[in-house]
C-alpha cells in the first residue's frame, strides 16, 4: 500500500468541533490534535480544504495553535475536489498519496468521483489514522521529522522568487545555494531508502532499494552509495538525492539516480549528472545509466538525454550484468555516454567527493 504523503483536512465538524459560520465556539478535540501532531512527526504533510470564509477560518486556526501544521490552505466556496487537486499539484504529489478527511459523505463522494485515487476518510476515523498502515512510513528520518518546516521555508522562497526582478539564474545565485555530494554512511540509509520510495518524477528506474539492499552496496568496494544534500540562506533542504554507482575499470554504471521534486527548479539532477560525467572523464571511463520508464518519470529521461546519454551501442555494455527482470513496468534501458570534462555549476557552490582520485 502506498504511504500517504499529505492529509487534507476539512474544518467544520472534522478538524474542529462545531461550525464556525454558525457562531459556534469551535475547538479541536484532543485526540484529533494528537493525530495532527503525530502525522507531522512522521513527516506526513497536512493541508486544509474547507468551505468557509478564509480570513476568519485561518484566524481561528491560529488561535487554536494548529495553523503552523498546515503547508497549504484552500478555504473558500469552490468544490473540494478542486481544492484537493490544487494542493496535490502544489506539492507535486501523486493523487494516490493524498488522503482527504471530511464529515460530509457528499463531500467525500464528490472528491472520490473527480479524484478516484485520493483516499477519503470520515471525520470519525481521524483519531485512529495513526494506527493505519497507510499512515505509517517504513522509517522516520531526521529529514522526515522536519519535512513540514522545509516545505514552509520553500513557500517563503517561492514568494521571494515571485517578487524578484531579474533573470531566474540571478535569483538562484541570490539564494547562496550549496550542494554537497558525499558517500552515504550507515546512518543515512533510512533517508536514502525513503528517497527511492517517495520520489517518483525524478527517479530514473522507480526501483525501491531497501535498507538491506543499500547496506549491501555500502559494504561492496565496487559500489558507491552517494548522498546529495542542499541548503541555502532560507535553511537546509535536507537530503535531496541518492545515486547508486558501480565503478569498473572501463565503465561506471549508474544504477539509480533519484532526486527530490522539491529541488527540480534548482537543477539538482542536472548538477549531479554533470559532476558525475566530469568525474568519469577524469577517470577515463565510460558512463552507462539505467533508465526504466514509469508513469511519472519522463522528466528524468529528458535529464539524461540533455546530459548527453544516448542509445549508442558500445562494447563497454557487454561487461555489465544484464538488468534484472521487472515484475511490472517497462524494460530497463542502458543509456551510454563517453564523458568529457564539464564546467562547474554557476548557480551554486558544489562540495563533492572525488571519485576519480580514489
Amino acid at each position: 500500500m502506498t504511504t500517504v504523503k499529505c492529509v487534507v483536512w476539512d474544518l467544520d465538524n472534522t478538524l474542529w468541533k462545531g461550525t464556525l459560520l454558525e457562531g459556534d465556539d469551535v475547538v479541536v478535540d484532543d485526540r484529533v490534535f494528537q493525530t495532527v501532531v503525530g502525522l507531522d512527526a512522521r513527516g506526513i504533510l497536512q493541508a486544509v480544504a474547507s468551505k468557509n470564509d478564509h480570513g476568519p477560518a485561518w484566524e481561528r486556526l491560529e488561535e487554536l495553535g494548529v495553523a503552523e501544521y498546515f503547508v497549504h490552505a484552500r478555504i473558500g466556496w469552490g468544490p473540494k475536489s478542486s481544492s484537493v487537486r490544487e494542493i496535490a499539484d502544489e506539492l507535486r504529489f501523486a493523487h494516490d498519496t493524498i488522503a482527504f478527511v471530511d464529515d460530509q459523505p457528499a463531500e467525500r463522494a464528490e472528491v472520490a468521483f473527480h479524484l478516484p485515487q485520493v483516499r477519503c476518510y470520515p471525520a470519525e476515523a481521524a483519531p485512529d489514522l495513526l494506527g493505519l498502515a497507510e499512515f505509517t512510513p517504513a522509517s522516520v528520518t531526521v529529514d522526515s521529522r522536519r519535512r513540514r518546516e522545509m516545505y514552509q521555508a520553500n513557500v517563503r522562497r517561492q514568494a521571494e522568487q515571485e517578487s524578484f526582478d531579474g533573470p531566474s539564474q540571478e535569483f538562484l545565485r541570490s539564494l547562496d545555494l550549496v550542494m554537497q555530494i558525499g558517500r552515504a554512511s550507515a546512518g543515512d540509509l533510512s533517508r536514502m531508502e525513503e528517497l527511492t520510495l517517495r520520489t517518483s518524477q525524478m527517479n530514473a528506474t522507480g526501483v525501491h532499494y531497501s535498507d538491506a539492499d543499500l547496506r549491501a552496496l555500502l559494504d561492496d568496494a565496487d559500489h558507491e552509495v552517494l548522498a546529495v544534500t542542499m541548503s541555502d540562506r532560507f535553511g537546509s533542504h535536507g537530503a535531496v538525492g541518492v545515486a547508486l554507482l558501480e565503478r569498473g575499470e572501463r565503465v561506471w554504471h549508474l544504477k539509480l539516480l533519484a532526486t527530490s521534486c522539491r529541488v527540480v527548479s534548482f537543477g539538482a539532477g542536472a548538477t549531479v549528472l554533470n559532476w558525475l560525467v566530469d568525474e568519469a572523464a577524469a577517470a577515463g571511463v565510460h558512463l552507462v545509466a539505467d533508465f526504466r520508464a514509469t508513469s511519472r518519470n519522463r522528466i528524468m529521461e529528458v535529464a539524461y538525454r540533455f546530459a548527453g546519454f544516448t542509445d549508442e551501442d558500445c562494447a563497454c555494455l557487454a561487461v555489465l550484468t544484464p538488468p534484472p527482470a521487472q515484475a511490472q513496468g517497462g524494460p530497463t534501458q542502458r543509456l551510454h555516454l563517453t564523458p568529457s570534462s564539464r564546467p562547474a555549476p554557476d548557480t551554486l557552490r558544489l562540495d563533492a567527493v572525488r571519485l576519480a582520485a580514489t
